[in-house]
């Protein structure tokens, strides 16, 4: 296999690696190659310790539903996020059954979501619940305001709590805890085994231009010191943060005006396993008044290597890298004469998270626990640690006023001809992938999305794709019921 290909993914995480799990399974002789700049894949925001974990389904994440200023909440976004992640549930079960990825406890498993609020908050949550829970969707979400069900439900929420507060949570047993790092680690085992599949690490894509019908890419290869030019007749840009300076410089015309902002990311990491046995739950809270959304506060049991951890966080931060291993000159050298003034503007707008990241920074440990005590009100300095968790980067773009805005979420850029697509952006990113690789898929492979056969593989693999969950009950049930017992997860018809 030559260095030239059809396909040319940029990033070894696992947005490149389910598209080109989905494409294999569309059109075995496809030739793909990845090429990731680090000694391995998964090492940014795939990585283990680099993202929450959560498989983002709207059952917790408060910011999925927001409040208007007149106290209007707003659950559109939870419910096709919800949609979404089913999808990404369905595509996890059939690579199961095809062996193309391992037992599900390998790298998934069961565990309940819960929204934690107090004071001024519990009516917003309470309309939350009333809202959410008209969808089917949504149907088994509990709520209670009572101590004790909470207790029952996250005993580390109410130890130590004074009793005369108002506090309120909901509870939905069938949430999950998502090693994704390992899932793409498991692609990239079983691709490799297949003919016209190649992984190429320590390999930096420095640029790329338009060179015909094709891509030509320019690549380093960092261990080696050595430089090559490539040629794909499709590329994909999965960089994370890496991606917005290639799609600069791939100059086509929708990529222009798009900017980036930083934010990293702290965590504190429980290191007493008393504490860590007493919490089986992912606990989302509100955020502070002009967080983003990636610092939206959490208590998280998570599943590493068969082994319970339990984290809170992640408190943001801001340095000028585009990604944890980047450049502190990502940031200056993203600005240019289409996006420096969208970015003014974005900045101008947002001066409450400009105060909230320098805040933010320069909290001390004991700062730090003063968050954690809202949820955790027995916590002591002494049990927990700091690690760095992984860096976003914020897309900004004209809104439809034409002002320069912050965009939260994950974007997709493609070029007119189909022949490259970028992914900008953030959360719900990893749990929201499989929709994301297959409206890709729906933008740059038209003609052979339009053919029977790979219509009816799709469906195949992804069974509800396509299809409006909330419309058909029985067959939303039908196919949920299958996916949980492959994937080991529980179970509740709605």
């Amino acid at each position: 296999m030559n260095d030239d290909s059809e396909i040319a993914l940029v990033g070894g995480g696992i947005m490149s690696f389910t598209l080109a799990a989905i494409l294999k399974e569309l059109k075995p002789s496809l030739n793909i190659v990845v090429y990731e700049t680090l000694s391995d894949v998964a090492q940014e925001s795939t990585m283990v310790w680099n993202n929450a974990g959560t498989g983002h389904q709207a059952l917790c994440e408060l910011n999925y539903t927001p409040e208007s200023d007149n106290g209007d909440i707003d659950i559109t976004k939870a419910i096709l996020i919800n949609q979404h992640f089913e999808l990404s549930k369905e595509f996890f079960a059939y690579c199961i059954q095809k062996g193309i990825l391992k037992e599900p406890s390998t790298f998934l498993n069961p565990l309940p979501h819960v929204s934690f609020v107090i004071e001024n908050n519990v009516s917003f949550l309470k309309r939350r619940h009333e809202l959410l829970t008209a969808s089917p969707l949504f149907k088994n979400m509990h709520y209670s305001e009572d101590g004790e069900q909470i207790k029952q439900w996250s005993p580390l929420l109410m130890e130590g709590r004074d009793l005369n507060q108002k506090v309120a949570a909901t509870f939905m047993e069938e949430g999950t805890d998502i090693n994704f790092g390992e899932m793409t680690h498991q692609f990239c085992e079983s691709l490799s085994k297949k003919d016209g599949f190649k992984v190429c690490l320590n390999h930096c894509v420095t640029s790329l231009k338009k060179d015909g019908t094709s891509w030509e890419l320019t690549i380093k290869d960092t261990k080696n010191d050595t430089i090559k030019n490539v040629k794909a007749k499709f590329v994909f840009l999965g960089a994370g943060g890496g991606s917005f300076g290639l799609l600069q410089k791939s100059g086509i015309p929708e990529g222009r005006g798009y900017g980036g902002f930083p934010v990293s990311g702290l965590w504190l990491v429980c290191k007493n396993q008393d504490i860590i046995q007493k919490h089986y739950t992912k606990v989302y809270g509100k955020a502070s008044l002009g967080a983003p959304p990636m610092a939206l506060p959490h208590l998280d049991t998570r599943i590493i290597e068969g082994k319970r951890e339990l984290l809170f966080g992640p408190y943001a931060g801001f340095n000028t890298k585009f990604l944890k291993h980047g450049s502190w000159l990502d940031f200056p050298l993203s600005m240019r004469a289409s996006n420096w003034y969208p970015m003014l503007q974005a900045g101008i707008d947002n001066i409450p998270l400009t105060i909230y990241l320098i805040k933010q920074v320069l909290l001390s440990l004991e700062g730090r626990m003063g968050k954690l005590k809202v949820f955790m009100p027995n916590s002591q300095t002494s049990d927990w640690q700091t690690m760095v968790a992984g860096q976003r980067v914020q897309v900004i773009k004209r809104n439809k006023q034409g002002r320069g805005a912050l965009q939260f979420g994950t974007e997709v850029i493609t070029s007119s001809d189909g022949s490259l697509a970028a992914l900008l952006g953030a959360s719900p990113g990893a749990s929201t992938t499989v929709d994301i690789m297959l409206s890709v898929i729906h933008s740059c492979f038209k003609k052979e999305y339009d053919a029977q056969h790979w219509k009816d593989k799709l469906k195949d693999m992804i069974p509800s794709y396509g299809n409006t969950l909330e419309e058909n009950i029985a067959s939303f049930n039908e196919t949920r019921s299958k996916t949980a017992k492959i994937l080991q997860i529980p179970f509740l018809p709605i």
